[in-house]
């Protein structure tokens, strides 16, 4: 199905979003952050699915969260808000639960790995309670920032190994890192979940499609076997609009 995910919408009153975004899409990803917060908002998401015919996923909080902290605690309490994101999450009735695999220090050189391994550990820890919550969690892959972990298939598939997480497969992170063909051959049989966006490849720009450069039509045939969600990941609901025609006429 096609979805759409806006961090722009957790500005507004969920009401106000539920009733714009369902005269355009049957999926939302929710992206859980300030107003939108699946831990104040589940049992009403919950109630109005039916009112608004609604199937929804979430994308855990990235905001403050970094579970490749070098702090044992604050790596704790990331770990711990994704838990809460997977429990609510379930009782929502979510297909996916989308996070980010962390960040390094942007202070200190020379800790990547560190990060990367406690990243590592986290995604383990994260994987054997998405088995005990009844969901599926997938890990997006990063654009080229150079303080993200999982920028490039090889860096996400180390953070990802020994664990039953799935991929998100993020066409526009990829495209700055040009390795779209790279996350496709690496994960295709993984992915869980795909975000949908256009860039030039020089930076995370999330444009609609075709005001970027990328070769939507050569990635998706390669996606012919995935049976989820395509989460265009907007700046403006009218954005989201315009991409969803698109994505529609691609798809066929």
């Amino acid at each position: 199905m096609i979805g759409v995910s806006c961090p722009g919408f957790c500005a507004a009153d969920p009401e106000e979003t539920w009733e714009a975004v369902s005269k355009h899409f049957g999926h939302w990803e929710i992206f859980s952050e300030a107003r939108h917060s699946v831990d104040l908002w589940s049992e009403r998401f919950l109630e109005a699915r039916g009112g608004y015919d609604m199937t929804y996923s979430v994308h855990a909080p990235i905001c403050d969260v970094n579970i490749a902290s070098l702090s044992d605690r604050l790596r704790e309490a990331a770990i711990l808000e994704m838990f809460v994101a997977m429990d609510h999450a379930a009782a929502m009735g979510a297909r996916t639960v989308t996070v980010h695999p962390g960040l390094r220090s942007f202070a200190v050189e020379g800790v990547e790995a560190r990060s990367a391994e406690l990243a590592r550990l986290s995604l383990k820890t994260i994987s054997r309670a998405a088995a005990q919550y009844g969901v599926a969690v997938a890990v997006e892959n990063m654009p080229q920032v150079p303080v993200m972990l999982g920028r490039t298939p090889e860096e996400l598939g180390a953070l990802v190994d020994g664990t039953d997480v799935g991929i998100c497969f993020d066409i526009g992170h990829a495209n700055t890192a040009g390795c779209i063909d790279g996350f496709l051959d690496a994960f295709g049989d993984r992915i869980a979940n795909v975000h949908i966006h256009d860039n030039d490849g020089d930076r995370d720009a999330h444009l609609a499609i075709g005001e970027g450069s990328i070769d939507f039509a050569k990635a998706l045939s390669r996606l012919k076997g995935y049976s989820g969600d395509y989460i265009i990941e907007s700046r403006s609901l009218e954005s989201a609009i315009r991409s969803k025609a698109a994505l529609e006429k691609l798809l066929g």
